[in-house]
């Protein structure tokens, strides 16, 4: 089991620098997180902190679906009850990202939704969730998230204010997924301004 542990840390830590790169996050903004291949009641999320883009696979925290952590001197990320609470509420949802994108978040926040307008999100997508403004961090946010995600074919979510969240059967399907949601705000919001 150490070394599936030891491969989906590395994976994570090359998924997550990649958000960074692609924009979909900034500075320490954001986490990742999946489930360890065969122990579906023990999930790797990023530690507290831990900027996207210098993410390492010694930052992520082995924890249970409690939030116990089981592993590591690290805090886990402060959104870690929106991660497990999707995790217990969708048991087909092996990983999930949360990240900070600019075009989802604006289009939400001004206009209450984030229409699907390109065929790729069509295709991989099909709708978007809104979720409404809480506190980062807060039993409230974790709350209406995992609420969000109650609906079995939800696979992504934007936080008004604050970013995205979308889930994936591994952690490279969630990245791809966020950045369709990226690209499909841009399309709206250049919709927008052409219409």
């Amino acid at each position: 089991m150490g070394d599936v542990v030891k491969e989906l840390r590395q994976e994570l830590a090359s998924i997550t620098r990649e958000l960074f790169q692609r924009g979909l996050s900034s500075g320490t903004s954001g986490n990742t997180s999946a489930r360890i291949p065969g122990q579906p009641d023990r999930v790797l999320i990023k530690a507290s902190g831990v900027c996207f883009g210098h993410c390492q696979p010694e930052d992520f925290v082995l924890v249970d679906l409690e939030g116990n952590v089981l592993a590591g001197d690290k805090r886990p990320s402060k959104e870690y009850r929106f991660h497990l609470g999707i995790y217990k509420e969708r048991p087909e949802v092996q990983a999930i990202v949360h990240g900070h994108s600019a075009y989802a978040t604006a289009y939400a926040t001004a206009k209450g939704e984030l229409p699907v307008v390109t065929a790729a999100a069509e295709a991989g997508l099909n709708k978007v969730g809104i979720v409404e403004f809480a506190a980062p961090g807060s039993l409230e946010l974790a709350d209406m998230v995992v609420d969000a995600f109650k609906d079995q074919t939800l696979k992504a979510a934007v936080l008004v204010r604050h970013g995205f969240v979308t889930v994936g059967q591994d952690i490279r399907r969630a990245y791809y997924l966020g950045d369709v949601l990226e690209d499909n705000a841009k399309v709206a919001c250049l919709l927008e301004q052409i219409g």
